[in-house]
Order: C-alpha cells, then sequence, then structure tokens
C-alpha cells in the first residue's frame, strides 16, 4: 500500500551519495593531504587540519547528548508511569 516507493529510492540514494562524498572529502582531507604539500592548489578546497579533529569531536558529543537527553526523558517518563500506577 505504499505509493512513494519511487521517492523513497531516491531519498535513501541521495543519503547515499552524500554519504560517500562527506566519507570521501574526509578521507582526502586526513589521509591524503598531510602527504601534499601546503603551496599545492588542492589546500584550497579543504578547511585546516584543526578542524579535521574539531568537527567530528563536537558532533560526537552533540549527538551522545542528545542521546542521552532522550534516554532520560523515556526513564523519567517511565519512571512516573510507574509511580501512578501503585
Amino acid at each position: 500500500m505504499v505509493a512513494s516507493s519511487g521517492i523513497d529510492k531516491l531519498v535513501g540514494l541521495s543519503m547515499i551519495g552524500l554519504a560517500g562524498l562527506i566519507f570521501s572529502y574526509y578521507t582526502i582531507w586526513v589521509i591524503a593531504l598531510p602527504f601534499v604539500d601546503n603551496e599545492h592548489v588542492i589546500h584550497r578546497f579543504f578547511l585546516p587540519r584543526i578542524y579535521a579533529i574539531a568537527i567530528p569531536l563536537i558532533a560526537g558529543i552533540a549527538v551522545l547528548s542528545v542521546v542521552g537527553l532522550v534516554l532520560g526523558v523515556v526513564l523519567m517518563t517511565n519512571r512516573k508511569t510507574k509511580q501512578k500506577t501503585k
């Protein structure tokens, strides 16, 4: 009964493509770029190296914070529900 399977496939394919581009960019940035001279033209397309650690670190902290917040809300809601039924 799902009529939007074509749209779902398109969205999924675009998400995979975006993830592939981000992975390729980050891999070149972190692994290949340190071996290229600093004066080379390719350095213009990449952020400074400090961001290679800062961006994933901040994203990881944000994800863990959201997961912890959601887990805390669910646990508090379940505790209140159990106390009301007693």
